[in-house]
């Protein structure tokens, strides 16, 4: 290792320039070549790649980045990683991966010489090879590289709990034109310099995206000076386009930066002041293309939107530019940067930092510092007794915000609740029992409520990007926690849910990977309660974009009532390598399923509940099944009216809480196989499915099996600013439309008079909703009455 005080002499950044070379040649090499890594012969066709693939704009700037954050790390013995937030730049942490060492300790066949690095070249983009972008294969990543706009809010995540850590996140300026990246800058107001990490952010301008200039890039340097210092960092500018000029530069910048981090943190740790710092950012102007061809058939490629991906059209079954690619490598001088073998030379190496100082060997980028399983509170100790179905009346959020309340007593330092704004208004007043809302900006008391410099809760930022790449970024660093939100705006960041399960899949077929505390997501506010936000804020269709995905990393739980949220919240809490969906209530409704019965709906997925069966636990006439709250309750009451009516009428009811074992076993490994499923819901018999979410997902749960002869009852994306059971009768999910559907599957036409009775209730309802803008008396002083 370089003795400190060398760290910026002429001759330390002489090999650092050449470590930025070494990168860089890796990096070329990646995007061309599948054969002769290091130009030791002629070259040949079969040398190249048919279709080479990948983007070349922000790679150079990039290894300049990770070459100095190398140096600093040495410098001042840092535990850093790096974040990557430029698209498909997935060279970049390969390739310096490789120079350090981490990549072959973690891949032994992709050795430090030669023959390793022909292997490391031609798997890049390449069918069995590895990706364009940072992702779960690559050393030294915690997120997908090619998701624009969760770099920032992944690194503050991160670093949320991990006082040591400083997350370097570098934000391409494309990226940086998304609501939810120019939404993370505001992250100052949530750090703690107590209790938190820090983060480095680099704002990579390098001029252009795909085909335009970047709005960023085109400002001022005064002018952005500006912008961030409204959001609470102080910029320091690097600009360039010179490597060697540059170097001394970027050392002076990146010194600034990590001593003004350090002093930050000594005087807030030693002073215990919590007080919200001026945070250090570096805004790093330097050339797309940087380093590689200057112009192309009379057009610029340096400098221009033109070296975005591969810059000169050179392949296996086309040599005719071969010798400007050649140009381009050699410019490298790979001669003077590789030995005999191939190997980098050891003054090169000794740039990076070894051990798990290395980015790429960090802990907190594979499954966390410190990572410990979660403590839980016993369930039962706060369920209601439910001696008498339907007699107790409670709410789901707010029972289960204090088991929650509980969890954080017992973890203090390793579990958070995120959400954008809404955690009094989903009922989980009673976290602030043991905790407050983490906020550093002034707090104007009596004005605000529950806010302090520190705080198990962040909340206080209306944005459901940040809420949920927060959560992202704390559980893949190993600890645990969970985003609640209206059920509608999760379609906000459902694909940030997809791209969370796309990396733990990723990552779980990755031997060396630790395995990641769940992604937990707790939807409240749900489309059939909405009493006065009506259908702008109906959306359930996360429950189908999710089942969408690859089923052993999804659970999509509908608990009705208290009781059976427990029980989910205790299962889906303990998880590893899933994205739990919870779908609960938090408004007051009657309570109907024992501690027992909860048990067995969360370990089975599901139950036939006797006491609202008649099917004497035999062959019914009709089958019944719920999955929901509100689903739940209207099947109830419509099994009350259809006994009182047809008292000779078999029904069997079924309560779904774990929606996805309904799946058929060739999709889900979990799901029940043809003979399970045929003893709940029987081979022929009509069903009636009251479902929480769009009619699609359980008629394609059906398809699969003997039994279609299934009437949904779901959302049917109709809603207006109305009483709660109106949003249910418009989408035919009310008590009325079930009882009357199911009587017209069992009796046809002999369900003629009741038919017409139902439409009758409907009509009554209508008439005085409207009049007196309240549902009808009978609806909302129903309570479940014992069946004869």
């Amino acid at each position: 290792m370089t003795a400190t005080t060398d760290y910026s002499s002429p001759e330390y950044f002489e090999r650092l320039n050449k470590y930025f070379r070494a990168a860089n040649y890796l990096s070329v090499g990646q995007l061309y070549l599948k054969d002769n890594p290091l130009l030791r012969r002629p070259v040949e066709a079969s040398d190249l790649k048919i279709h080479p693939l990948g983007h070349w704009g922000t790679i150079a700037g990039q290894n300049f980045i990770y070459a100095h954050l190398n140096r600093v790390i040495n410098k001042y013995d840092l535990n850093m990683f790096y974040i990557e937030g430029p698209g498909h730049g997935g060279q970049v942490m390969v390739s310096n991966s490789y120079l350090d060492g981490s990549y072959t300790e973690i891949y032994p066949d992709i050795t430090e010489d030669a023959p390793g690095m022909q292997k490391l070249f031609k798997q890049f983009s390449f069918p069995g090879g590895v990706a364009s972008h940072a992702a779960a294969e690559t050393p030294g990543s915690m997120h997908e590289g090619g998701e624009l706009g969760y770099s920032l809010s992944h690194g503050v995540g991160a670093i949320f709990d991990n006082p040591d850590e400083i997350a370097a996140v570098v934000v391409g300026d494309g990226e940086a034109e998304t609501g939810p990246l120019a939404t993370s800058w505001q992250s100052t107001t949530f750090i703690n310099p107590i209790n938190d990490g820090a983060v480095l952010p680099i704002l990579d301008l390098n001029g252009f995206k795909i085909s335009n200039p970047t709005i960023l890039s085109r400002k001022t340097d005064e002018e952005l000076r500006k912008y961030f210092e409204g959001m609470g960092w102080e910029p320091i500018f690097v600009t360039g386009d010179d490597p060697q000029a540059l170097h001394p530069v970027m050392a002076q910048a990146m010194d600034e930066a990590v001593e003004k981090i350090k002093a930050i943190q000594e005087h807030a740790r030693t002073e215990n002041d919590p007080t919200r710092p001026i945070w250090p950012m570096i805004v790093f102007r330097a050339p797309k293309g940087w380093t590689g061809p200057t112009e192309w058939a009379n057009k610029p490629i340096e400098k221009s939107f033109r070296a975005h991906q591969v810059p000169i059209p050179v392949d296996q079954t086309d040599m005719t530019h071969v010798d400007a690619l050649l140009d381009w490598l050699k410019s490298y001088g790979p001669e003077e940067l590789f030995d005999e073998n191939g190997t980098v030379k050891p003054e090169i190496k000794a740039i990076a930092p070894t051990g798990t100082k290395r980015m790429a060997m960090n802990p907190i980028v594979n499954g966390g510092v410190n990572p410990r399983a979660l403590k839980l509170p016993d369930w039962k100790d706060y369920t209601f007794g439910n001696s008498t179905p339907g007699k107790v009346e409670g709410q789901d959020m707010i029972e289960f915000g204090k088991w929650a309340r509980d969890v954080i007593k017992l973890n203090p330092d390793n579990f958070r609740v995120f959400g954008p704004d809404e955690t009094m208004s989903n009922r989980l007043n009673h976290l602030f029992d043991a905790t407050n809302r983490q906020w550093l900006e002034e707090i104007k008391t009596p004005n605000d409520e529950f806010m302090a410099p520190a705080g198990r809760v962040i909340d206080s930022q209306l944005s459901e990007h940040q809420a949920e790449g927060w959560l992202e970024g704390y559980v893949l660093t190993g600890r645990h926690g969970f985003f609640s939100s209206y059920e509608a705006f999760l379609r906000v960041v459902d694909s940030m849910l997809t791209q969370h399960f796309k990396w733990i899949r990723k990552a779980d077929e990755q031997s060396w990977r630790k395995k990641y505390p769940s992604l937990n997501i707790v939807d409240t506010s749900t489309s059939f309660q909405q009493d006065h936000n009506g259908y702008t804020h109906q959306d359930p269709g996360v429950l189908g974009h999710l089942a969408d995905k690859k089923p052993e990393y999804i659970r999509e739980y509908l608990p009705a009532d208290t009781n059976t949220l427990l029980a989910v919240a205790n299962k889906a809490f303990a998880s590893e390598q899933k994205v739990n969906l919870i779908v609960t209530s938090k408004h007051p409704r009657p309570q109907f399923y024992s501690v027992e019965e909860a048990e067995v709906l969360v370990d089975k997925g599901l139950k036939i509940i006797d006491w609202a069966s008649t099917d004497g636990n035999s062959e019914p006439d009709l089958v019944i099944a719920a999955a929901g709250t509100e689903p739940n309750l209207e099947s109830l009451a419509a099994i009350s009216i259809l006994h009182e009516q047809f008292p000779d009428l078999k029904i069997r009811f079924i309560n779904v809480v774990d929606l996805l074992k309904l799946q058929h076993p060739s999709l889900n490994p979990r799901g029940l196989s043809d003979e399970e499923f045929d003893e709940y819901f029987t081979k022929d018999k009509p069903v009636i499915f009251a479902f929480h979410g769009y009619e699609g997902l359980i008629r394609d749960i059906f398809f699969s099996r003997h039994n279609r002869n299934v009437h949904v009852h779901g959302y049917r994306e109709d809603g207006d600013i109305t009483t709660p059971f109106d949003i249910r009768v418009m989408n035919e999910l009310d008590r009325f439309h079930l009882a009357q559907d199911a009587a017209d599957m069992v009796y046809g036409a002999a369900a003629g008079e009741f038919s017409s009775a139902m439409d009758a209730k409907l009509a009554h309802h209508k008439d005085f909703i409207h009049e007196e803008g309240t549902d009808l008396p009978e609806v909302e002083g129903w309570q479940w009455k014992q069946l004869d």
